[in-house]
């Protein structure tokens, strides 16, 4: 008997005993929480993007595909909706107004936003609790609670169909939320980094612009991603503010819909042009999303 244990205990290290290990816990039951899961998963991967590969078939479909009943699924793409918006609209002038007030925006929140966000997280001052609570309560407001106020300034500083008034807008709700975002980033930086510069003879802008804003750089490139996509899709004060000299492209879109129907090949193509730019833009700055959400998480 013993050397028959002895004989099966060498057995069971062999690879042959490995692969029958392996095939026996294969063989456990399905794990119903992991399929409920994966389940969840690709029902969420399905409400995001049917949507918007429907709104791409649309745009490349004929006018008469697009009110085919039972839809149609397999056809011939055409881009003639897309030559359409761009010589007989006004949509490349929209492009262009929202690029220049979601860029300008978003880098006046980011060179503002960033100090403040670094003298929170490093200095402490009376008051700041309440500065804090005052510059994120500017994210609770809902936009059409303040949609009219805006108007009536806007009217009275002459500012009315101006990118101008867009980009001040876009700059109150961006700026709270560079600083809301930044301040970890900064507070994730050792202070021993900074205290050394201190020694050397670096005064607090120095540290500021050569050791903690480079190492905050992946924090502040989400904080930039983020306000450029809320400035570039933002419609209501686009809407309210603006008319067609200065008018961005959501808004634009919405004006192929009138009241002798909706023109589906252009709006969607126009949807197309404006969702495209923001879905690349965030694949490339993939890295600094993961990297900038991440940071200051763990300590």
């Amino acid at each position: 008997m013993t050397s028959q244990t002895a004989a099966a205990t060498e057995l069971a290290g062999t690879p042959a005993a490995t692969v029958a290990s392996t095939r026996r816990r294969r063989g456990r039951p399905f794990n119903a929480g992991a399929a409920g899961e994966l389940v969840a998963l690709l029902v969420l991967i399905g409400v995001i993007l049917v949507p918007i590969l429907w709104m791409i078939s649309t745009s490349l479909k004929s006018t008469n595909q697009t009110f085919a009943v039972p839809p149609v699924f397999i056809f011939e793409p055409t881009f003639e909706h897309y030559r359409s918006i761009f010589t007989n609209s006004n949509v490349p002038n929209s492009l262009l107004n929202s690029l220049i007030v979601a860029t300008l925006s978003s880098l006046l929140a980011l060179v503002l936003g960033a100090p403040a966000a670094y003298a929170m997280a490093r200095f402490e001052f009376r008051g700041k609790f309440d500065l804090w609570f005052w510059i994120i309560s500017n994210r609770f407001i809902s936009p059409i609670v303040v949609a009219v106020p805006f108007f009536l300034l806007a009217r009275d500083l002459s500012l009315l169909n101006t990118r101008t008034v867009l980009i001040l807008v876009y700059l109150t709700f961006n700026l709270p939320l560079v600083i809301w975002l930044s301040i970890d980033q900064f507070r994730a930086i050792p202070r021993e980094i900074e205290q050394a510069a201190f020694i050397d003879g670096a005064g607090p802008w120095r540290v500021f612009a050569t050791i903690a804003l480079p190492l905050a750089t992946p924090g502040l490139a989400v904080s930039g991603i983020l306000c450029f996509v809320f400035s570039w899709n933002e419609f209501l004060f686009a809407l309210v503010l603006t008319q067609e000299q200065a008018r961005t492209a959501p808004v634009e879109a919405a004006n192929f819909m009138t009241g002798f129907g909706v023109r589906w090949g252009e709006m969607m193509a126009t949807g197309t042009v404006i969702v495209l730019p923001v879905v690349l833009f965030a694949a490339l700055a993939s890295r600094y999303l993961v990297r900038g959400l991440t940071m200051g998480a763990v300590k």
